[in-house]
């Protein structure tokens, strides 16, 4: 009786475990935030165990059709954005706080990113921390180069936002024979540090598209251990674009 017990409570635990793991699969969704006409909100996919599978931002029609175009002159916008909360439950990944930029003009350089487009900064740290990034010095300095993908070169920092590292082998920066801008994805640093991934979009590509994908270049080391993604996913499902990084791999830090 003793055994049949022990092997019950056995059975009973291990069947609590594995409803614990299955129980952590899911969609969690961030608060919805209002941000010209319409929303906009955050949300992570986890597996069973757990993991991150997707993390996104999702914007719906009236927010799209809402946002003003061809004003403020090219500059970087400080004054048309919203800070967007992530779920308790993307903590998992790296994360902290999605930074959403409106530029109705786009920004420099003239005549390559000079189109209407959001800024979607994934950041690693929170907003508090971003907003003191403001000494000239740390914004500045560059991560070691196996920190960033190959190909990425700085541009000029912006103050609250940090400095940005464009791939030279996209499509809108070719010498010979450029593309209009349609989307791209950049890093960003403060103090040496990768602290954001931005997908950065015009508002005709997210009008227009139903489906897109593209892999996220890499960097050879990473300065944190943790789940990163590998991949950027454009969709639009009942009027809603959503902006999506997938495929996360472990990565351990070197």
């Amino acid at each position: 009786m003793k055994k049949f017990l022990i092997l019950a409570i056995g059975i009973v635990l291990f069947s609590a475990c594995e409803k614990d793991k299955s129980d952590k699969a899911g969609i969690y969704n961030g608060p919805e935030t209002s941000f010209h006409h319409g929303k906009a909100w955050t949300w992570v996919q986890l597996n069973g165990k757990g993991e991150p599978q997707r993390v996104g931002v999702t914007l719906n029609e009236d927010l799209l059709n809402s946002v003003p175009t061809g004003e403020g002159g090219g500059e970087h916008h400080h004054d048309d954005n919203v800070v967007l909360q992530l779920p308790t439950q993307a903590a998992i990944t790296p994360f902290k706080h999605i930074w959403l930029n409106w530029n109705p003009a786009g920004h420099p350089p003239a005549n390559i990113y000079t189109k209407p487009h959001f800024d979607i900064h994934y950041y690693m740290t929170s907003a508090q921390e971003r907003e003191q990034y403001l000494d000239p010095v740390k914004l500045n300095a560059s991560p070691a180069a196996e920190y960033l993908p190959a190909n990425y070169f700085g541009g000029d920092p912006v103050p609250t936002m940090g400095k940005h590292f464009v791939d030279i082998t996209s499509p809108e920066l070719d010498p010979v024979n450029p593309q209009p801008f349609t989307q791209t994805f950049i890093y960003g640093s403060y103090d040496s540090k990768v602290v954001f991934y931005e997908p950065m979009i015009t508002l005709d590509f997210l009008l227009n598209t139903q489906v897109f994908e593209r892999s996220i270049p890499q960097p050879a080391k990473f300065q944190q251990s943790g789940f990163y993604p590998t991949r950027m996913r454009v969709i639009k499902i009942a009027k809603q674009s959503q902006i999506i990084l997938e495929d996360f791999v472990y990565r351990t830090a070197s």
